[in-house]
């Protein structure tokens, strides 16, 4: 796991907690469906099932996705024991996250 991978996670487990997140292939479709997802970021080792289902919808959507964390060390972050993906709700929330990835810090 890189330090910036990290930021990203700690982001995404606040997220969790201020309900700005959706965890799963199913919660993140919805979202999307629903013009709700800002960002979505999917585990490193996803399955093609779960990439199948969101991958597409995302890009048709015009929606970011980022990749970075296993999808244990990504289901660990919001209290789960493994996740393919979690959808980032808050436009705020998803600038953090894209900074955090790109490794410029936690900035919003």
């Amino acid at each position: 796991m890189t330090k910036d991978g990290s930021a990203v996670l700690r982001l995404l487990g606040l997220g969790l907690r201020g309900r700005l997140v959706s965890v799963g292939v199913d919660r993140t479709r919805e979202a999307a469906f629903k013009g709700a997802l800002r960002l979505a970021v999917v585990a490193t080792d996803a399955s093609p099932n779960s990439r199948d289902k969101i991958v597409p919808l995302l890009s048709g959507r015009g929606i970011t996705m980022i990749e970075t964390a296993s999808a244990d060390e990504l289901g660990k972050a919001v209290g789960r024991a493994a996740t393919a993906v979690v959808g980032v709700l808050d436009a705020k929330l998803a600038r953090g996250v894209r900074a955090a990835h790109r490794g410029q810090g936690e900035t919003g």
